[in-house]
């Protein structure tokens, strides 16, 4: 059975990090979810919108609610931080009729559907866990990952604060974990897998961000990863992308491959690796793949 869903990828998926969203549309291909695009939809306005215009923020994700119940689908998406932004506004509205109303009155004036509350919002990464058959994931993977040590990254946004979000989820969650075990691979335990990734202050204070992409995957590495994995666009631009300038920065060598979690579930599927946009990473994975027979 196809399982629908209003797929909210996120800015960064469509500029920068286009490859998490190729990876996530192919991976959802094989398992049978229909990614319907939200091509209405604006910027979730993130945690700066949400601080200096609180009011405004929760306009803009109710909007984008309306949207998904028009669609008449829960909506996934791939970024942790739009997942938080969303998942903050939705469990407010949801509790507190008032402000509902409020909020419905600034988007009847701007000619949107009032947002009734009956959305959902959902990681893409927890559905593949949570709602796809186990069987059936298991089915799909033709190029096991064969003992490969892969450090499972969470990211802050989708772990807490825990009470706002609709699903098995918050400081315990498991998911990377769990399909890092059904691909084959082995997960490495360090201790910077639930911190933050510093995306957020890389404009604040730059060598900060640099420091802590560094003490994260240097943590990974440490403990023996060949490989990282995170389930955010916005973590991957900042232990990927940004990992070779914070190396620079601070002295510190790393080299630790870093992927979405769509992109190594995608190879561990036999999917070709240019639908996976594998070459766009900034620190291949080709070899510590290749190695365990996977490409």
């Amino acid at each position: 059975m196809t399982m629908n869903f209003a797929y909210y990828t996120g800015c960064a998926a469509q500029q920068t990090q286009k490859e998490a969203d190729w990876a996530a549309e192919a991976v959802c291909d094989e398992l049978g979810i229909k990614l319907h695009r939200m091509n209405k939809a604006s910027c979730c306005g993130a945690v700066s919108l949400r601080e200096t215009k609180p009011a405004f923020a929760l306009a803009v994700a109710a909007r984008i609610f309306s949207q998904a119940e028009e669609m008449g689908m829960d909506i996934a998406t791939i970024c942790n931080t739009c997942l938080q932004t969303l998942s903050q506004a939705n469990n407010r509205l949801k509790n507190d009729d008032d402000l509902l109303d409020d909020v419905n009155e600034v988007l009847k004036k701007s000619g949107v559907a009032p947002y009734k509350g009956t959305i959902k919002v959902k990681h893409l990464a927890w559905v593949m866990v949570d709602e796809v058959e186990t069987d059936l994931l298991k089915s799909k993977i033709t190029k096991p990952l064969n003992g490969l040590r892969v450090a499972p990254f969470y990211g802050c946004h989708t772990l807490r604060p825990e009470e706002i979000f609709e699903a098995d989820a918050g400081e315990k969650a498991k998911h990377l974990d769990t399909l890092i075990e059904l691909m084959g691979g082995n997960p490495v335990s360090y201790d910077g897998h639930d911190k933050c990734c510093g995306f957020h202050v890389m404009l604040s204070d730059a060598q900060e961000m640099r420091q802590m992409v560094v003490k994260n995957t240097g943590s990974a590495k440490d403990a023996g990863a060949d490989v990282m994995i995170t389930p955010c666009t916005l973590c991957d631009m900042a232990m990927g992308s940004y990992q070779g300038i914070a190396e620079k920065s601070t002295g510190k060598k790393v080299g630790l491959p870093e992927m979405n979690f769509a992109q190594l579930l995608g190879c561990a599927m036999g999917i070709d690796e240019k639908k996976l946009g594998i070459n766009r990473l900034h620190i291949s994975p080709r070899p510590q793949l290749t190695a365990r027979g996977v490409l």
